[in-house]
């Protein structure tokens, strides 16, 4: 049996060089990215799928879930967390409140108002409300939105322009099915609610990433779901891509090199229009026990800016699936960061943030 190895929640960093060739014909072309320390998070084990964005030049971390006396494998029991972190000086986070319930495996975007958070799940059941969180003189506040239509965690989900988008999910617990959910929501006309679209011409699936290349929404990978002989969860691992934009629809994108699943969301979009696949989970270690699990991908894929082909561009400071980006509007210019992730099955990560400057 592996013994506990659970880490402090350091946000790590560190400097990354990636060499990217040059696309359709442009000359080879070295791409810099530079990984950051940024706060060291409260002494936990870290938590899987908080929520986590930026409002008013701070910081927010807020629910997720963990196992925080052992492993699943050795009797420990997953808790779900309400606890909010928010940290301006980077330097030091401290706890300023709690979400209305304990919540974790929802969607989040930075938006002017706050942190939008929609769906995720609790110890019992996945759940609709959508509210926006915010931190003011007195503490944090909540002010609900039109809910989702159906209730929903492990989806994946960006802000485009002024569009909040959501994708794919599941709607309870014990679900054997993904859904091909695809919603939208206008933050000009927040009163209409949220707008059904049709959905990618691929599989249903959770644990997808999605990527903000403005006017494009892009749906990476995932999972879909099945029932085995049991009528338990069987994951099938996905490496399709898809983009949608207001005026064409969806189109399909090059597959992915390989199966990707939970890696950190939305991924981040380099200013020349690159996007970055930060690490997730291929599949190709299920079933294997936790003494002979070999660690997640570290691996860093990037898809070009004319969306045409795939690379492998470098390797990240945390491997595991289940990373958090942060992002807004107001971050500074090809910046981004996650966190609470994991190296392997045997170990949580803390907090790692990772603002990536292209230089």
């Amino acid at each position: 049996m592996p013994s506990r190895s659970w880490s402090s929640c350091a946000v790590l960093g560190l400097f990354g060089l990636c060499t990217c060739q040059g696309v359709g014909g442009d000359s080879d072309r070295t791409r810099r990215l530079r990984w950051e320390r940024v706060a060291t998070l409260p002494d936990t084990p870290g938590v899987a799928s908080p929520f986590a964005g930026v409002h008013a030049a701070t910081m927010l971390i807020a629910g997720g879930a963990n196992f925080p006396d052992a492993p699943p494998w050795a009797g420990g029991t997953k808790v779900w967390h309400d606890t909010i972190l928010a940290t301006s000086s980077h330097d030091r986070w401290r706890v300023v409140g709690r979400l209305p319930r304990p919540l974790a495996y929802g969607v989040s975007a930075s938006i002017e108002d706050g942190l939008l958070c929609a769906g995720g799940s609790d110890a019992t059941q996945h759940h609709p409300d959508v509210f926006v969180l915010s931190l003011g003189e007195d503490g944090p506040r909540t002010r609900p939105l039109a809910s989702l239509p159906t209730p929903l965690a492990h989806a994946c989900g960006a802000l485009v322009g002024r569009s909040v988008f959501i994708a794919g999910g599941s709607t309870t617990p014990d679900a054997t099915s993904a859904t091909n959910t695809f919603l939208r929501l206008d933050l000009d006309d927040l009163a209409a609610g949220w707008q059904r679209l049709p959905p990618w011409p691929g599989p249903p699936r959770l644990l997808a990433v999605a990527a903000a290349a403005a006017p494009e929404f892009v749906l990476l990978g995932g999972v879909d779901l099945s029932a085995d002989a049991a009528g338990r969860p069987l994951r099938r691992y996905l490496s399709d891509a898809y983009g949608w934009s207001p005026m064409s629809g969806w189109r399909r994108l090059p597959d992915l090199p390989r199966p990707c699943a939970a890696a950190p969301s939305p991924a981040p979009v380099l200013p020349d229009g690159t996007i970055l696949l930060l690490g997730g989970d291929d599949g190709s270690q299920v079933g294997v026990s936790p003494q002979h699990h070999q660690g997640f991908s570290s691996e860093i894929l990037a898809l070009a800016r004319d969306r045409q082909r795939w690379w492998v561009a470098g390797s990240g400071p945390a491997p595991r699936a289940s990373l958090r980006r942060l992002s807004s509007a107001t971050a500074s210019s090809g910046s981004s960061a996650a966190m609470s992730g994991r190296g392997c099955v045997r170990r949580r990560c803390g907090a790692n943030s990772w603002p990536c400057h292209e230089r």
